[in-house]
């Protein structure tokens, strides 16, 4: 099995800041705006950027937790007795921009479960996607609008995403054959 290191800890950093600053553009600053992370990594994610915004504007934006489990459209492929956590959105979504972050976006469909979580929290005015990984292969019309780094891949490849504060490992992003 041939693994091949796409990112290391400082480009990963530097994606992030480059996103924060995408997002700060794209929305005008950071009025109305919150980040929403899908467990697991993108919580963290969305935790990087919501400090590289407070870095960048002084100001600290929103952040929440999304558990999308229920709302995957292959749950009974996922096990019989699948781990639901904890979502934890303190604040009113509606009528808020509102960026969902998550690691590596594939197929399309763990970001649809996102989405279709999210509109049970409220209706926001905007939702936009950022991603530290697009790997292509959608299986859904949908396109993020923040993205790290673009990495072509084949359907049989692994795409790997490796953050310090869950994996306890040196930043990184993998392919795997």
């Amino acid at each position: 099995m041939a693994t091949v290191k796409i990112m290391d800890q400082e480009a990963i950093r530097r994606a992030v800041l480059r996103m924060a600053h995408e997002i700060l553009e794209k929305n005008k600053g950071v009025d109305q705006l919150a980040l929403i992370g899908i467990r697991t990594r993108g919580v963290i994610l969305a935790q990087r950027l919501k400090n590289a915004i407070k870095d960048i504007e002084g100001v600290e934006v929103r952040t929440g937790i999304l558990d999308i489990t229920l709302y995957r459209d292959d749950l009974t492929l996922v096990g019989t007795k699948p781990v639901v956590r904890e979502t934890l959105i303190d604040f009113d979504i509606t009528d808020m921009k509102i960026v969902l972050v998550d690691d590596v976006f594939y197929t399309g469909r763990t970001i649809r479960a996102g989405l279709d979580a999210l509109v049970d929290f409220g209706r926001p005015a905007i939702i936009q996607l950022a991603v530290l990984i697009d790997r292509g292969h959608r299986e859904l019309p949908i396109r993020a609008d923040f993205v790290g780094k673009n990495i072509p891949t084949t359907k049989n490849q692994d795409v790997q995403v490796v953050l310090g504060e869950s994996d306890g490992k040196t930043d990184e992003v993998i392919v795997e054959d």
